[in-house]
């Protein structure tokens, strides 16, 4: 019986940790939808959607090199127009990832790339007008998370929050932004994983 149990123990163990030599994919994907009281003069409605995958290769047993990307996009209709967010990010990620025994794991990703931002607003009232700003910086960021292995490589990831920088300039110099984000325990999302 102690044999079996050890047996079983170790293969749980070993399937937690993706294999050297695989392929890692993942990503987020998220939707909002929000409907607010037009006589307060703000929002009717707010929608937004974003998609963050990432492919990856596990070169060794705890660290993964790979390509993420980030898309998404918002819209507020106002009684009188609109506004609209849409933002892509391209880069790489570099992933150290620990055993914590049994199906769960431990990883930490660090991010960089290049981002783009495109806001447009539209005011249809009695002088109607249309504005754009487009801006274009870059990014870097970690994200702490744990790791559930559920089933042949398929894996449930946590995440409650990261640390980040990033810069936007725009054609006016007015526009540019630089921010420093710090959101552990502020923000939550889960993920799938899968390693092939």
């Amino acid at each position: 019986m102690k044999k079996s149990l050890l047996i079983l123990a170790l293969a749980v163990f070993s399937f937690a940790n993706a294999q050297k030599g695989t392929v890692l994919v993942l990503g987020n994907v998220g939707y909002s939808s929000q409907k607010s009281d037009v006589s307060m003069g703000i929002s009717p409605t707010q929608k937004s959607f974003n998609f963050s995958p990432k492919v990856g290769y596990q070169y060794n047993d705890n660290w993964t090199v790979g390509v993420e990307s980030y898309i998404s996009n918002s819209k507020q209709t106002y009684t009188s127009g609109e506004y609209k967010s849409n933002n892509f990010s391209v880069g790489g990620f570099l992933r150290y990832s620990k055993p914590l025994g049994g199906i769960f794991s431990a990883y930490a990703d660090l991010g960089a790339g290049y981002h783009n931002v495109k806001q447009t607003q539209y005011n249809g009232g009695i002088n109607p007008y249309l504005s754009t700003l487009n801006g274009n910086g870059f990014y870097v960021g970690v994200t702490p998370a744990l790791l559930l292995n559920i089933n042949k490589g398929f894996c449930l990831n946590f995440n409650l929050g990261s640390i980040g920088y990033s810069t936007l300039n725009y054609s006016n110099p007015a526009n540019d932004t630089q921010n420093f984000n710090f959101s552990f325990g502020q923000t939550f999302s889960i993920g799938i994983s899968k390693n092939f």
